[in-house]
């Protein structure tokens, strides 16, 4: 039987909460889970984690800085940056777990978390293995080509750069939400149901707000260019329905280590809380784990 955990960590200086899941069977290999840009830790990750404790792994999921019911300003950023140091965090606490075999320890990233996760594992070798589900994987190019051109991308940059002049200034952020059928300024200004349907993502914990002043550091991330410093193996499981699957196969490309891609069926939204693509996700990467964390 799983039991869930409710834990705080330090990530330099401030606290983050997480839950961490915890199989019946003993130590057990950890696995640090992270989840979709803005999102908080119910979104996904927390359904994810919960999969995995219950296949044998030590699984935690938490909120980023600023995120969630974790401290931190500024509020609701996308700061890729940090989201990075904070997963380093997060794996640090697992290696002082008591319940967690700190000699196994790998890193679940979903969709945008996949970027970060890669980030983290590039550069941690702590972390002997990664996965990647619908993972958004962007550089330049592929950032150009998902909103609407070089043009639309420089004007993203510009706004979000005076927005983060406004706040340095006055410590005011402007935020539009993450995603509206209604709001043109919006992040993704069309119906996505899984953030708005309050049966799947649109729930309370999660406040649909996107900070203007994160576009610079969001477009201008190259994750592609991470994926040569990977040497650990790496599963991604992908669907060309989903978001951007030329990214992933470019980065797979990329990789130094072991990698493998497994290709099945469903839209990006589907990866996150629907079935099969759920269970088959869980299943392919808890079998991935299994190989490669002796």
């Amino acid at each position: 039987m799983t039991v869930r955990e409710t834990v705080t960590f330090d990530s330099d200086g401030t606290a983050l909460t997480g839950n961490l899941y915890l199989p019946d069977t003993g130590r057990a290999p950890g696995v640090v889970v992270a989840g979709t840009w803005t999102s908080v830790k119910e979104l996904m990750a927390d359904r994810y984690a919960e999969r995995l404790a219950d296949r044998g792994y030590a699984a935690l999921s938490f909120d980023f800085t600023g995120f969630g019911t974790s401290a931190g300003e500024p509020r609701d950023v996308e700061n890729p940056a940090r989201k990075v140091r904070d997963i380093h965090s997060a794996v640090g606490f697992l290696t002082r777990h008591p319940a967690v075999d700190a000699d196994r320890l790998a890193a679940l990233g979903i969709c945008a978390a996949a970027m970060y996760m890669s980030a983290n594992a590039a550069a941690d070798p702590r972390v002997k293995s990664l996965a990647l589900v619908a993972p958004w994987l962007h550089d330049a190019a592929i950032c150009q080509a998902a909103y609407g051109g070089a043009e639309a991308v420089g004007e993203k940059i510009k706004i979000g750069l005076e927005a983060r002049s406004r706040y340095d200034e006055t410590g005011e952020i402007d935020y539009v939400p993450v995603v509206s059928t209604t709001d043109e300024r919006a992040a993704m200004p069309y119906d996505v149901d899984f953030y708005l349907n309050p049966d799947r993502g649109g729930i309370p914990a999660w406040p649909n707000r996107f900070a203007v002043m994160a576009w610079p550091d969001w477009l201008t991330y190259d994750s592609i260019a991470i994926a040569p410093h990977i040497t650990q193996p790496t599963l991604l499981v992908h669907s060309e329905e989903a978001a951007i699957p030329e990214g992933a196969r470019r980065f797979h490309a990329g990789l130094a280590g072991p990698r493998s891609i497994y290709w099945t069926q469903g839209t990006q939204f589907d990866f996150y809380d629907q079935e099969p693509q759920v269970t088959l996700s869980a299943d392919s990467v808890a079998a991935h784990f299994g190989r490669t964390l002796r």
